[in-house]
């Protein structure tokens, strides 16, 4: 079973997200802001991080680039699909120089997020 961490700093958006990739039997873990992300991350393996840009403590922004720089080249290489809702201020090559891999709009379109989630982890049928 692939791990998904969700880093989100809404209990909607991080519960939505939950129940849905749930569903599609993924594991999830959950973290409030980027210093939890980097925590979960010392003591879990995962497969792919969702990262909302606007968290308390540590944004989204500043979470990847410290995980990119992690010296475990397992946990540097992770997925990282950002989750925004100022999407069409940036290009998907902003977002690749920032270090994720992808990113998805707020509002999300789950449709979209399984889709990418299931491609990104190697999980597609």
């Amino acid at each position: 079973m692939k791990t998904i961490l969700i880093g989100e700093d809404s209990s909607v958006v991080q519960n939505m997200a939950k129940k849905v990739l749930e569903y599609q039997n993924f594991r999830i873990l959950v973290a409030k802001n980027g210093e939890k992300v980097l925590e979960t991350l010392q003591n879990e393996q995962v497969d792919l991080i969702l990262l909302d840009l606007n968290m308390p403590v540590m944004n989204g922004e500043e979470c990847a680039k410290a995980i990119r720089n992690l010296p475990d080249e397992q946990k540097s290489k992770v997925p990282i699909i950002a989750i925004t809702g100022n999407a069409p201020n940036y290009t998907l090559q902003q977002f690749k120089e920032r270090g994720f891999t992808d990113y998805i709009p707020k509002p999300i379109n789950f449709d979209l997020l399984v889709g990418m989630v299931k491609k990104l982890t190697g999980t597609l049928p």
